[in-house]
């Protein structure tokens, strides 16, 4: 195995991957500070989601200059596919970030990406199918956890790393050369990805780093001695994208909503309704990459029984019936309409003066009516006689009495 070799590619990888990164960020900030207040989004946008490329240039540079220093050893055939593959799907990427493309379009590449690796890796035809659907599937998962900052360069970087650790295991350096370089390459642009990030890998860096890290997996698994128990090792490692493919699916199909629309219901999401910082959800993720590969790691190397693979799969199963009883989609708020008059009718209010309406006087609010004077019974004398009241007139009440009598 050529230490020294994939050591110096790692290195390489590393430096590119910074210098290009740094150029970007500051291309970025540029273009962000030329842009007008209230004017439309400018070029920056679309600068740091072109983050990407530079994952894409300093760990495919590294990797071609590695294998044709010799390297990759005997599997130079192998990591040239997966090398090829990875520039297929990552100029797909690119392409998209500028102008989404169709779901249909993207999978058809990705599938024939993935046949050109097995292709020239010299898988058997049962194997090799079997490869392409797992490769395309973890591809798109990788894809879909560029959700938050930091959060698929930490989660990549410990993937390829349990995937360099298993293949170093086996001796084989053109298998553990990818790994190698992408590990090196994801740390590089971790540091301009931390929160709060300046650029994004986007779906050329997202694309590129799950087609390489699913293709390594694939071959090593290809490759691995028969008593190790690497067809339940190596899919642990992929615990956390496959998680998060399956509360997006299992929660859209519940909500009846599109499978392939965006309806910000990531795992990312969800713990950040939880008040979970964005350093947080990356440390968060990161740790659960961390046990997962670990496991992978532990039972590959025949350290642990392979029944201990169980453990994180069960555990990621329950984090995601947990994490499905957090409310993803919020209801838009009910605002109070307004009840429209009839057609035809005029406002209270209002006089019409040919084809417009102008306010009339304000009514005059009616008086409250007086109450009914009640008829009060008439008073009466002792002996029961009753007495007559003043008249209008003004004449004393006794010449009247004494004319009745």
């Amino acid at each position: 195995m050529n230490v020294l070799g994939i050591i110096a590619s790692g290195a390489a990888a590393l430096f590119i991957t910074v210098v290009l990164a740094k150029g970007v960020r500051r291309t970025a900030l540029r273009a962000g500070a030329a842009q007008e207040p209230g004017a439309r989004p400018s070029r920056a946008g679309v600068v740091r989601r072109l983050g990407g490329t530079t994952v894409v240039l300093g760990v495919g540079a590294a990797a071609a200059a590695g294998t044709g220093l010799g390297a990759a050893g005997g599997s130079g055939r192998a990591v040239t596919g997966l090398l090829a593959g990875a520039a297929i799907v990552a100029a797909l990427g690119l392409v998209h970030d500028v102008r989404p493309l169709g779901v249909p379009l993207r999978v058809a590449v990705h599938t024939a990406a993935a046949t050109l690796a097995v292709c020239l890796a010299g898988l058997s035809p049962v194997a090799g199918v079997l490869a392409v659907i797992g490769i395309v599937a973890v591809t798109q998962a990788f894809a879909l956890l560029d959700t938050s900052d930091g959060v698929l360069a930490t989660v990549g970087t410990v993937t390829a790393a349990g995937l360099l650790t298993c293949a170093a295991l086996d001796g084989r350096a053109g298998l553990a050369l990818p790994p190698a370089v992408l590990l090196a390459g994801l740390i590089g642009f971790l540091l301009h990805n931390w929160h709060p990030a300046r650029i994004r890998p986007g779906a050329c860096g997202s694309l590129f780093t799950g087609f390489v890290l699913a293709s390594s997996g694939a071959l090593i698994l290809a490759e691995a001695p028969p008593e190790r128990a690497a067809w339940i090792a190596l899919p642990v490692l992929a615990t956390v994208a496959l998680a998060d493919a399956a509360l997006v699916l299992v929660s859209r199909r519940r909500a009846v909503r599109p499978l392939l629309q965006d309806c910000g219901d990531h795992i990312t999401h969800r713990l950040r309704r939880l008040r979970v910082t964005v350093p947080g959800v990356a440390v968060v993720l990161g740790l659960w990459a961390g046990a997962a590969a670990l496991t992978g790691t532990l039972v590959y190397a025949e350290v642990l029984h392979p029944a201990f693979a169980l453990v994180p799969v069960t555990g990621s199963a329950a984090a995601v019936v947990a994490l499905l009883r957090i409310p993803a989609y919020v209801a838009p708020p009910v605002t109070a309409t307004r009840r429209r008059p009839p057609t035809g009718t005029v406002p209270t209010g209002t006089v019409r003066t040919g084809t417009s309406l102008r306010p009339g006087p304000k009514p005059v609010p009616a008086a409250p009516e007086s109450p009914a004077p009640v008829a009060a019974e008439p008073a009466r004398t002792t002996p029961g006689r009753p007495t007559v009241p003043p008249p209008p007139t003004g004449r004393p009440a006794v010449g009247l009495t004494a004319d009745r009598s």
